[in-house]
């Protein structure tokens, strides 16, 4: 019988990580984008380390006026048709949970993505590389038409 060897690293054991984080979308289902966003904030609120009461004292750090559970329940609630959170309040949300989900939610459906920042040299250079691409094969085709004399 052999033995693992705890200290060997398997390829097949890692997995890369997620640039884009995301609901996944059963959980925020709803036929209006406000139910939609109720459900987002109820889960970022579940899934966060912090309790109900931590995050209304940190958003109100952030914003500098008080934030109630109270508050939080009604933005995470469906049934609280009037209590719409409002961009501040939002963005002290975002804050205070420090989930990307919530801000991912808002831009997904323009084709959008929120990354951590040190993903954008990587974008950047993928871009660069693309447009390389596209100057070589302008330059294959100038050479091509220069062989023959001109002619297209």
């Amino acid at each position: 019988m052999t033995r693992k060897d705890e200290r060997q690293l398997s390829l097949l054991d890692w997995t890369p990580p997620a640039p884009v984080a995301a609901f996944d979308p059963f959980l925020i289902r709803g036929n209006r984008v406000e139910d939609q966003l109720a459900r987002a904030i109820a889960v970022a609120l579940e899934d966060c380390r912090l309790s109900r009461p931590e995050v209304a004292e940190r958003m109100s750090g952030i914003l500098g006026r008080p934030v109630s559970v109270n508050m939080l329940n009604a933005y995470a609630s469906v049934q609280r048709d009037g209590h719409q959170i409002s961009v501040p309040r939002f963005d002290a949300l975002v804050g205070a949970t420090q989930d990307r989900r919530l801000v991912q939610f808002l831009v997904q459906p323009r084709g959008w993505a929120v990354i951590e920042q040190r993903f954008l040299p990587m974008i950047e250079l993928a871009a660069v590389r693309e447009r390389k691409q596209e100057l070589a094969r302008m330059e294959h085709g100038l050479r091509r038409q220069m062989v023959r004399g001109g002619r297209v």
